[in-house]
C-alpha cells in the first residue's frame, strides 16, 4: 500500500475502477483528514486535547497489540479443525508466520514518533459514512463496540482509522467479488486479481488525498518510510482483531483477513 495520485493511476485501471469511483474516493480521503484535523483542535479537557507520543507509550501500543496476536493465533490453532480445507491451509500460513507478524509490529518501537495522539472515529469503515450525492457524511463515533468504554475514550493515533478504512476497501472488493461469486462457482483465481488491482488503486488514492490534507500537521509522521511502517502495523493490527471476529461469527470470512495478512507480509 502507497500513496497514488490520481492522475498516476495506468488508464486501464482507472477504466476499471471508474473515474466516479475514483472520485469518490479522493474526496473521503480527504474528508478523512479534515476529520481528523478537526478531532486534532479539541481543546476542552485532557480527555479530547491532543497528546504527544512517548516512547512509552510505543512500547505499550506494540505489548497490546502482541497479546492480541498471541490471543488470536491461539484460538485459531484450536479452532482449525473445524474449518474448511482453504480457510485451513490459510490459518496455518498465518500460523506460521507468528514470528514474522511479531517483527513487523516491533517495528513502531523502533524511535520515538514525533506526532499526537487524538480523539478518533475508533470504528472507521465504509459502514460509517455515508454518501449523499455530493458529499460524505461520516456517523456513529461510539468506538469499537466490542472494547471497553474506557478503552474507547483513550486518544489513539490517526492512522488507526486510516488503516480502518483500507481493511474495510479490502472487505468490500473480496466480500463482494469472492465470497458471493465463488458460491456461484465462478473463478477465484482470476476474480481475486481483479480484486487486489481494485484495493490496490483505491487504497492508494485515498491515502493521497488524506496525506495532502494532513500534510501541514502533526498527525502523521513527515518521513514516508517511518509513516507507512506505522500504517502497516495498525493494518496487521486490525486484520488479526478481525480473524478473531470472524472466528467467533462467521467463518465462511475467514479468508477475508488471511488473505489482507497474506498480502502485507509479502511486502
Amino acid at each position: 500500500i502507497a500513496p497514488i495520485a490520481p492522475d498516476a493511476v495506468p488508464v486501464a485501471a482507472r477504466d476499471f475502477i471508474g473515474p466516479v469511483c475514483a472520485e469518490m474516493i479522493c474526496l473521503l480521503g480527504r474528508r478523512t483528514g479534515e476529520l481528523h484535523l478537526a478531532l486534532a483542535s479539541l481543546s476542552q479537557g485532557r480527555d479530547v486535547s491532543p497528546e504527544p507520543f512517548s516512547l512509552l507509550y510505543q512500547k505499550s501500543l506494540y505489548q497490546s497489540i502482541r497479546g492480541l496476536v498471541q490471543k488470536v493465533i491461539s484460538r485459531l490453532e484450536s479452532n482449525v479443525k473445524s474449518l474448511d480445507p482453504v480457510t485451513t491451509e490459510g490459518i496455518c500460513t498465518v500460523v506460521g508466520a507468528r514470528r514474522t507478524i511479531l517483527a513487523r509490529l516491533a517495528r513502531i518501537m523502533e524511535k520515538k514518533s514525533p506526532i499526537l495522539k487524538i480523539r478518533t472515529h475508533g470504528h472507521y469503515h465504509l459502514g460509517r459514512v455515508l454518501y449523499t450525492g455530493k458529499d460524505f457524511v461520516i456517523i456513529d463515533f461510539e468506538g469499537e463496540p466490542a472494547r471497553p468504554m474506557t478503552e474507547r475514550r483513550l486518544r489513539q493515533p490517526a492512522l488507526r482509522d486510516v488503516a480502518g478504512m483500507i481493511r474495510s476497501f479490502h472487505y468490500a472488493a473480496y466480500g463482494n467479488l469472492i465470497l458471493r461469486a465463488g458460491k456461484l462457482g465462478a473463478d477465484i483465481d482470476y476474480l481475486r486479481d481483479w480484486a487486489d488491482l481494485w484495493c490496490h488503486y483505491v487504497s492508494g488514492i485515498f491515502l493521497h488525498a488524506y496525506f495532502e490534507t494532513v500534510a501541514d500537521s502533526a498527525l502523521v509522521p513527515k518521513d514516508r518510510a517511518e509513516c507507512m511502517t506505522m500504517l502497516e502495523v495498525f493494518m496487521l493490527e486490525k486484520a488479526v482483531y478481525e480473524l478473531g471476529y470472524e472466528l467467533n461469527n462467521r467463518p465462511d470470512w475467514l479468508i477475508i483477513p488471511v488473505r489482507g495478512i497474506e498480502q502485507m507480509l509479502k511486502t
